[in-house]
């Protein structure tokens, strides 16, 4: 059950999916007594949910600032995010996040159509981001079933 709520996690963004996903795997080995089998999977897991939130933190700036924003604009993003989600849980990191990009972008190059361009690179990334996660999740269950069955 935690390990479908963590794979939820990883589109919502009130939770800390991946780490879920892996602290049910985790959990799994240990009241099941561990062995070898078990805490190699604990193992497995961890360093693809580690790459998974690794990709998901790389590509959204990499695809920004292939677009051409700066760092700063990025920060500003990350600022939006936070902000959002305790204005308007939830969705609100979703809503502040691209407010933020947009304005800081906006006030560095003072024209819409460009900095709504960066706006969606930007939103292209963090949704490929979503994906990246989504997969190591998916990835890190399987690993799991496999362990379960072959424990």
């Amino acid at each position: 059950m935690v390990i479908v709520i963590g794979l939820a996690g990883v589109v919502v963004p009130a939770l800390p999916g991946l780490l879920l996903v892996w602290g049910a795997i985790a959990g799994w080995a240990l009241l099941d007594g561990g062995g070898a089998i078990r805490w190699a999977t604990v193992v497995v897991a961890g360093l693809l949910g580690a790459a998974g939130y690794a990709l998901a933190t790389v590509v959204p700036g990499r695809r920004a600032s292939d677009a051409g924003a700066p760092g700063w604009v990025l920060f500003a993003g990350a600022v939006g995010m936070v902000v959002g989600f305790f204005v308007i849980p939830v969705v609100g990191a979703i809503i502040g996040g691209v407010l933020g990009v947009l304005v800081a972008e906006l006030v560095r190059t003072r024209d819409l159509p460009a900095a709504w361009r960066v706006t969606l690179e930007t939103l292209k990334g963090f949704g490929l981001g979503v994906a990246i996660q989504l997969v190591a999740g998916l990835l890190m269950t399987g690993i799991w079933l496999l362990g379960v069955a072959a424990s």
